[in-house]
């Protein structure tokens, strides 16, 4: 049962690859990416992420979940995400697309 503050989230990721395909999904993902991120530093950055959580439509959250987001993808520790870091947080926030990971990463030939 979900509370007040619970943030729904419905996973429309495997439906959009089988819709779409899998490179033209990841190319999707890194668009994503290139619009969140710190143009200069090629990174999604915690300011650049601050910045553009309207994008995200999660504008209310505060500094320390927009942290924890950034932690539980930074893979390298450097503190920021790179493309490649985004597009895999993505997909392992998707629970449909963990569960076809197998046939998703198959079918994908780029990140």
């Amino acid at each position: 049962m979900a509370q007040e503050n619970d943030i729904m989230f419905e996973d429309y990721f495997p439906s959009m690859v089988e819709s779409m395909g899998a490179d033209r999904f990841i190319a999707e993902l890194c668009y994503g990416f290139c619009l969140l991120m710190d143009h200069a530093k090629g990174l999604i950055t915690f300011e650049s992420l601050k910045r553009n959580t309207w994008l995200l439509g999660v504008q209310d959250l505060g500094d320390e979940e927009l942290f924890c987001m950034l932690k539980e993808g930074d893979l390298d520790g450097d503190g920021a995400l790179n493309q490649k870091e985004f597009c895999v947080l993505m997909c392992t926030l998707s629970l449909g697309s963990m569960n076809n990971s197998r046939r998703f990463l198959e079918q994908t030939t780029t990140i």
